[in-house]
């Protein structure tokens, strides 16, 4: 149900020691084929980790055999012995599946500013290249965890073909293209430009809009891999279609399970003069530290999101903004709407919904609320 729910991958999470507690922080994924067609998506952090540097070379060529990824360390910020460190890694899984490392893909997660411990991680990569099989998408998604809570898989079926992913993702959730790391697998018949143009379409409605606290990560990576071993060849618009559903349910739980979040917050801006405009407003919203604390003391304090829109250059009147907080419209028209005190934000999902009376388009970003438990776990998370 996860990476190998689609014929031609092999999948493994082992325990390399990297991780203080024991727990399985390497894994890779391995496409058999016949087709290697890929493509890939990175962070537009200008800070970019050694893995995401290497990984970029590779997405180039449009061809991937494998992805290695590694929890216990980002491999950030490492310099040039980083860099080694990733080709490394590389030429490893590729000794271990007799192949090139020109086409494995390489990604980190953890603490930035501190080398990987490479005989350990070497020694992990063999043993999950090794163990790496058609039921192990779920010990792979495991592996890759940091402060995540649960692993997290999507799959969907299409005509002939198959969609499996896997995500990682509780904390430094921005968007850049992605926001965390994830491998997305399918047995259809693909090109890797096919990879490329429907991969960035699904990211960017789906990865792109997940917003949990406005932190950009240095490693962000999704992978789309394309093995052909079904002999379909999809229709374009299917496909899409598909690639977004699975894309948006891995986002879904990467937001649903953001560090500390009691609240999962859908920022709906509508009525807007293009689909930019309701994005940059939505997205104010969605960084607002003081809406989102509003929403964890379930303050349905709407001003709050009108003086964040307000911060942006967007087309509206502020005489003709109107906001809903689940359901309820307690602005109309930029000013006082229906009582305050009808708003029940006592539910896990709470919807803002900001109407600029600009235009028809319309866009949803999804954040969380700000918790005592987020600024706990994160003033402490490398010490």
């Amino acid at each position: 149900m996860s990476v190998t729910a689609p014929n031609g991958f092999r999948a493994a999470g082992v325990s390399a020691g990297l991780k203080p507690d024991g727990a399985r922080d390497v894994a890779v994924v391995v496409n058999d084929g016949p087709s290697r067609a890929a493509a890939a998506v990175f962070t537009r952090n200008r800070v970019k980790a050694a893995p995401v540097l290497w990984s970029q070379q590779v997405a180039k060529g449009g061809r991937v055999r494998a992805v290695v990824l590694n929890a216990g360390g980002a491999n950030a910020c490492t310099g040039a012995p980083g860099f080694q460190d990733a080709h490394a890694t590389a030429e490893h899984a590729a000794a271990a599946l007799e192949d090139s490392a020109g086409e494995i893909v390489v990604c980190s997660t953890g603490i930035i500013g501190e080398r990987l411990p490479m005989p350990r991680l070497l020694d992990g990569v063999e043993r999950a290249v090794a163990e790496a099989a058609r039921d192990g998408g779920l010990s792979a998604a495991d592996a890759i965890r940091t402060t995540d809570t649960v692993a997290k898989i999507a799959f969907k079926r299409g005509t002939g073909y198959t969609i499996g992913g896997m995500a990682k993702g509780a904390g430094m959730l921005a968007p850049a293209l992605a926001t965390m790391l994830a491998v997305i697998t399918t047995d259809a018949d693909l090109t890797p430009e096919q990879c490329d143009g429907l991969l960035r379409a699904a990211t960017r409605v789906t990865f792109e809009r997940v917003d949990s606290d406005g932190c950009m990560s240095t490693n962000d990576t999704v992978v789309l891999m394309a093995s052909g071993a079904s002999g379909t060849v999809p229709s374009e618009a299917e496909f899409g279609a598909l690639l977004t559903e699975v894309c948006d349910d891995l986002a879904r739980q990467l937001i649903a399970d953001a560090e500390g979040a009691t609240k999962t917050i859908a920022v709906e801006v509508v009525g807007a003069a293009n689909e930019e405009d309701a994005v940059t407003a939505a997205r104010a919203v969605a960084r607002s530290n003081l809406f989102k604390c509003a929403i964890y003391g379930e303050d349905p304090n709407w001003g709050r999101a009108v003086a964040e829109v307000g911060t942006t250059s967007v087309a509206f009147d502020p005489a003709e903004i109107n906001v809903a907080l689940n359901g309820v419209w307690v602005c109309r028209r930029g000013a006082i709407g229906d009582d305050r005190a009808k708003v029940d934000l006592s539910g896990r999902d709470v919807t803002v919904t900001i109407d600029l009376s600009a235009g028809s388009a319309a866009a949803t970003v999804w954040t969380t609320d700000l918790t005592n438990g987020y600024v706990e776990e994160n003033s402490a998370y490398s010490s």
